[in-house]
């Protein structure tokens, strides 16, 4: 476990750098906001990040009171790290941080990674109302762009990968491109429906709402 570093000032801004501002540290957040997870999925879905680093920092978390580990029982008999209650009060940080960043997103460069689910926080903020949400990002960006999202919830995942878990209060099928104007706020959700750029479908009350606002 690495020494922690502080910035010595009685700030609550530099307080909260001193816990959450190494690198990769709310990155591991953003992957921990779908639940538990193991080591192996975590390293997966953060390219770049070396095994020293990712288990230093995952120390650091839990000697910091974000996250815990724990061992699933048979027959899964992994350890898991999920986030503390503490650590999921980082999802405002985080969808206010990525809102921030939504202008740096015009266009994808040959470098960068992509996930889908790493769309679920920007569709998080731009969805009103509450209920479960299965998205689908439209073949030719992913071989398998399927997640879906907690929208209101106050405790437990913000979202997760693969289809939901129960029948969704509202399915929509978008592709990458609109997902990030989304996340920038050049289009919102509802004008989006409107264009024919987001598919709704389902019988729920987001679903419902959604088609009644896009008119």
């Amino acid at each position: 476990m690495s020494p922690r570093r502080s910035y010595d000032q009685y700030c609550s801004a530099a307080r909260a750098l001193d816990v959450v501002g190494d690198r990769w540290t709310l990155l591991i957040v953003r992957e921990l906001l779908a639940g538990p997870r193991r080591y192996t999925d975590l390293h997966a879905d953060l390219p770049g990040v070396s095994t020293d680093v990712l288990a230093s920092r995952l120390k650091d978390m839990e000697r910091d009171g974000l996250t815990t580990r724990r061992r699933l029982p048979p027959p899964a008999a992994a350890y898991v790290y999920e986030l503390t209650g503490r650590g999921r009060e980082l999802l405002p940080v985080l969808q206010a941080l990525g809102g921030w960043g939504a202008g740096e997103m015009a266009e994808r460069r040959p470098t960068d990674a992509l996930r889908a689910h790493w769309f679920a926080l920007p569709l998080l903020s731009a969805l009103d109302g509450e209920g479960v949400v299965e998205v689908r990002l439209r073949e030719g960006d992913f071989h398998d762009g399927v997640f879906h999202l907690y929208a209101g919830a106050t405790d437990g995942p913000a979202y997760g990968e693969g289809p939901a878990p129960r029948e969704p209060d509202a399915r929509l099928a978008l592709d990458a491109r609109t997902c990030a104007a989304v996340g920038r706020g050049e289009t919102s959700m509802t004008e989006a429906v409107r264009a024919g750029r987001i598919e709704v479908t389902g019988d729920g009350v987001l679903a419902k709402a959604l088609r009644a606002a896009a008119g």
